[in-house]
C-alpha cells in the first residue's frame, strides 16, 4: 500500500476532529462531541503502528475508510439534530465495532506473522 493511501482516512479524520472543535467552540457543546477525541485517538495510535510495521494493507485501508465515514456519521447527528440519542449511539456503536474489527486484524497479521 502507498502511503497516500494509508494515510488520506488519516487527514480526513484529522479535519473532521479540528471542523468539530472550531463547530462547538463558544457553545455549550453536547456530551456527545467530546467522543470525537476518543475514539480517533485509537485509530490514529493503529496506523502509527501498522505503517512502520508495514502491516497497512489494503484491508487496514478499507476499514479506515468505513471508519472515518461512520465517524462523519456520527459528527453529523452530535452537531446536527437536537434529538437523536439512538442514531447517535448506532452511529458511535459501528465506528468502535470497525475500529475493533481493525485492531483485531491487525494484531493477528502481528501474531500471525502473516
Amino acid at each position: 500500500m502507498s502511503l497516500t493511501m494509508v494515510l488520506l482516512p488519516v487527514f480526513v479524520e484529522v479535519g473532521l476532529t479540528f471542523a468539530l472543535l472550531f463547530w462547538t467552540r463558544g457553545r455549550a457543546r453536547p456530551a456527545d462531541a467530546g467522543d470525537e477525541f476518543g475514539l480517533p485517538t485509537l485509530f490514529y495510535a493503529l496506523i502509527a503502528l501498522a505503517l512502520p510495521l508495514r502491516h497497512a494493507d489494503l484491508v487496514i485501508v478499507l476499514l479506515s475508510w468505513v471508519f472515518v465515514v461512520t465517524r462523519f456519521a456520527h459528527a453529523g447527528l452530535v452537531s446536527g439534530t437536537k434529538d437523536g440519542g439512538r442514531e447517535r449511539s448506532l452511529a458511535w456503536v459501528a465506528s468502535a465495532l470497525v475500529l475493533l474489527a481493525m485492531w483485531l486484524y491487525f494484531a493477528l497479521k502481528i501474531l500471525l506473522l502473516i
